[in-house]
């Protein structure tokens, strides 16, 4: 910035730069001269000449012929340099001719040159700047320090590449869980291979490139194709899911940090690439701010600058789509169930989704094509209701609610040679099936909705050691609380893919997305919203000087370890003329829902008390053993048969036996609480 303080004109004239320049190594192109040494200052302080100087070879300096300035008047001048070798280049100051505006005519000399008829004046302005203040230390707030300033002091590095990134139908607005399939353009506009792409982001579950590198198509051919990988099948009532194993290393890695497949790892100068890029839309509706920062390198190693950058920002609004609840709960098992149904514990899965757009993006309605889970250890197994063989259409405010039977994963996949395999299940309720565990499908699971609890080792909760006899009691409730806590874990993510109906432009459009719920605890529901932090309730503080009383574990809980069931007819028949006596066979089932060994009491005398087996008859026995003590293996179904006795006919709650369980290593016996949840009816009918 130049400022004339006269009330007079000024001209100048040659204007450039000075500069200093140190050279990491020797020009090629000629031979060293003591001048041109490595390590050696060079500087162009001594050229006077208007015009390009002679150290044109090392830098190039720009000179402005002429620079007029009115009185008083603050001008910007732009002064450029090009280096053309590497080094440390210092620049110095400015220098320049000085005369009158009005002093003379411009007139051009015999060598080309342009110059004044009158006299001129040379002049130089060296350029010293001061650095920041310095106020860390206190020496520094005492004293006036300043740092460093190395804005005239740039170091020259070998060339780097330069990239350009391109977004190509990039959408600006997106149902929740909305896939989206865009394309993204890489170019490498300089004269130097690029490598090392990378791209990292503030929301990396809503983007992805897949996790194989392959050859895009062109946005034109896949206008409105769908972004899944499908298989035209038809759903059959009763069918078992459709499942594969994956790894977990062929799926982009769940970071912020995300590389991108480009054909070679390596782009060329020149060079352009273009890929496909899913999108998927954020679960919480509203405006989203989503920052990219993509990084790349150059192939030539050992230079200062190793890397350069490239920031993006999108806004992307989220419209709300598809609520979905889930929750896992145990459920009887019947005697005739195949072998790999009983270790499941007879675990079924409810989910509930509602339909909760408001309109405002033109949706008619969805429809749910497929439900998917995918887990280390679990996995859906067959789906119960519906049983049509269609999907479920949801119109506005309308609510869909489907069950499934879940099961363990075979043995083969639930060890600890397959910590990083997942066993991904595909239930179908259209016309086609969704492969889950491909692009984008996959890819959004490992980025978005596995979760810490989900890469946990299921380990054997018995403890066979003798050391372990010797606890104290409270080790003891510490281990019945994690067998229990183990007992009730589940790691079942579930994949909701939905389709919508939109009407846009009197055209309508089909739009298609996924939610994710992530089941951890049996019992306990999840959901595909994020619930909203409620504000904490203020509590009143207690100061106690005592030691706090020892945890004591419910039998609820122990309860927990155990599944009853009773397998009778709903109604029988007899005829108490021919005889008096009614025996009807009757299935106990016994479950252990735990990875211990539990010992297990069956007490048939017991008479309940309860106010809902009062209301009905109470007048049979339980004929036979009336007493039964059994060990249970981990994940042991056991039935036994029991028999009842009736003298008339009525309606008789079987539910009146006790069971008292442990597990194997503890000492005191907890009576189970669930079968006074709900009174086992039987009618008795008189032939």
């Amino acid at each position: 910035m130049f400022r004339n303080p006269l009330k007079v004109s000024l001209a100048l004239s040659n204007l450039s730069l000075l500069w200093r320049f140190t050279a990491d190594g020797v020009s090629p192109l000629k031979e060293k001269t003591t001048e041109e040494l490595a390590g050696e200052a060079i500087t162009n302080e001594e050229t006077m000449t208007p015009g390009m100087t002679q150290k044109d070879d090392i830098v190039t300096t720009e000179v402005i012929l002429e620079f007029h300035m009115g009185p008083e008047e603050t001008k910007m001048a732009r002064l450029r340099l090009l280096p053309h070798r590497t080094g440390q280049l210092n620049i110095v100051g400015v220098v320049y001719n000085l005369a009158a505006a009005s002093s003379g005519q411009m007139a051009p000399s015999t060598e080309g040159q342009q110059t004044f008829d009158l006299m001129v004046v040379r002049g130089r302005q060296d350029l010293k700047i001061q650095g920041p203040r310095l106020n860390q230390t206190k020496e520094d707030k005492m004293l006036v320090r300043h740092g460093p300033d190395r804005r005239l002091d740039p170091i020259i590095t070998p060339p780097m590449p330069l990239m350009e990134v391109f977004f190509l139908q990039f959408p600006t607005a997106l149902l929740c869980g909305e896939i989206r399939k865009a394309y993204v353009e890489f170019c490498n506009v300089s004269s130097v291979a690029l490598c090392g792409l990378r791209v990292a982001s503030t929301h990396p579950d809503f983007f992805t490139f897949g996790s194989h590198a392959t050859t895009p198509l062109t946005p034109t051919s896949a206008e409105n194709c769908s972004a899944y990988k499908t298989l035209a099948t038809h759903p059959q009532p009763g069918s078992v899911a459709s499942e594969i194993l994956v790894s977990a290393e062929d799926f982009s890695q769940p970071s912020s940090v995300m590389e991108i497949p480009i054909h070679g790892s390596t782009l060329q100068p020149g060079e352009s690439t273009q890929l496909p890029l899913w999108l998927r839309g954020p679960d919480q509706e509203g405006v989203h701010e989503i920052n990219f920062l993509f990084y790349y390198e150059s192939t030539e190693k050992g230079i200062k600058i190793s890397h350069r950058v490239l920031r993006h920002t999108v806004f992307i609004c989220a419209s709300r789509s598809l609520s979905v609840q889930a929750v896992a709960c145990r459920s009887s098992v019947p005697p005739h169930q195949s072998q790999d149904d009983k270790g499941s514990g007879g675990t079924l899965v409810f989910i509930d989704v509602e339909n909760i757009n408001t309109s405002e993006a033109g949706v008619r309605e969805f429809h749910i094509i497929q439900v998917s889970s995918s887990s280390q250890h679990w996995r859906l197994h067959k789906c119960i209701n519906p049983a049509k063989d269609k999907d479920c259409k949801l119109t506005s405010r309308e609510r869909a609610k489907l069950c499934f039977r879940a099961t363990r994963c075979r043995p083969h996949q639930d060890t600890s040679d397959a910590v990083e395999k997942y066993t991904f299940a595909d239930l179908n309720l259209g016309n086609e099936r969704i492969i889950s565990s491909s692009t984008p499908c996959g890819d959004f699971f490992f980025r978005g909705c596995r979760t810490s609890e989900s890469q946990r080792v299921y380990v054997a909760s018995s403890r066979t050691s003798s050391s372990s006899k010797t606890l104290i009691n409270e080790d003891r409730d510490s281990d019945i609380t994690h067998i229990v806590k183990k007992c009730n874990e589940l790691d079942l993510n579930i994949i909701v893919i939905w389709k919508a109906y939109v009407v846009e432009d009197n055209k309508q459009l089909i739009l298609e997305g996924q939610l994710h719920v992530a089941l951890q605890t049996i019992g306990k529901e999840a959901s595909s919203l994020t619930a909203r932090e409620e504000a904490q309730e203020m509590v009143l503080l207690k100061f106690k000087s005592e030691l706090p009383p020892p945890v004591v574990l419910p039998s609820a809980e122990l309860s927990q370890l155990i599944k009853i069931n009773l397998h009778y007819p709903e109604t029988y028949t007899h005829s108490f003329v021919q005889a008096s006596l009614c025996v009807v066979p009757v299935t106990l089932t016994l479950s252990n829902c735990s990875l211990a060994q539990v010992d297990v009491i069956i007490d048939m005398q017991h008479k309940s008390t309860s106010t809902e087996s009062l209301e009905v008859h109470s007048s049979f026995t339980w004929v036979g053993q009336t007493q039964y003590k059994l060990q249970l293996k981990p994940q042991e179904v056991l039935c036994l048969t029991l028999r009842a006795c009736f003298l008339q006919a009525g309606v008789y709650n079987l539910n009146t036996h006790r069971v008292f369980a442990k597990p194997a290593e503890q000492a005191a016996m907890c009576e189970t609480s669930q079968q006074t949840a709900s009174p086992a009816l039987i009618i008795i009918n008189n032939a």
